[in-house]
């Protein structure tokens, strides 16, 4: 467990962006509050566990990206000119990006699991976690891979109808 707690030993506050409903704005969410931390002068991970739709790659135009290992695990991508931005998803793991993934439970939350502990962080102000829609094993796996580290929150998006 101790190189667990080294890849996220950096990381000052992670954020989970949630939601009961596919659609809604979760990676759009992500991204944008991504960008204005970024713009505030912070330094921001994305981290996208969203396994059936992994978008914030094609968002912030890195969808031809690929992710490196490095002695402490996966170095995630840099985004822009400043390379401000880490991203990680599991996007940069498919053949092509519109994969579906169709992975049963235990295999996604290994996988997750993963992706939460064996990515080379570094220091940043803000993890932003992407989850996918609804309220299934993806996100009980992903709070508790969390639960050592200093979660800020979650932010949760609705639609009003």
């Amino acid at each position: 467990a101790l190189a667990e707690r080294s890849n996220l030993a950096g990381v000052r506050h992670i954020l989970l962006v949630l939601s009961g409903k596919g659609g809604v704005g979760k990676s759009t969410l992500s991204t944008e509050l991504a960008l204005a931390l970024r713009s505030a002068g912070k330094r921001v991970g994305i981290l996208d566990v969203d396994l059936c739709g992994p978008s914030i790659p094609r968002m912030l135009r890195v969808q031809d990206s690929a992710v490196h290992q490095c002695d402490s695990g996966w170095v995630p991508v840099f985004v822009g000119q400043d390379k401000a931005i880490a991203l990680m998803s599991i996007g940069f793991l498919l053949e092509r990006p519109d994969d579906a993934v169709v992975w049963r439970g235990p295999k996604k939350n290994a996988l997750i699991k993963q992706f939460v502990t064996d990515v080379a962080w570094g220091d940043l102000d803000f993890l932003i976690v992407d989850t996918p829609p609804g309220t299934s094993d993806e996100h009980i796996s992903t709070v508790e891979a969390l639960r050592p580290h200093q979660l800020l929150g979650a932010v949760l998006v609705t639609t009003p109808q």
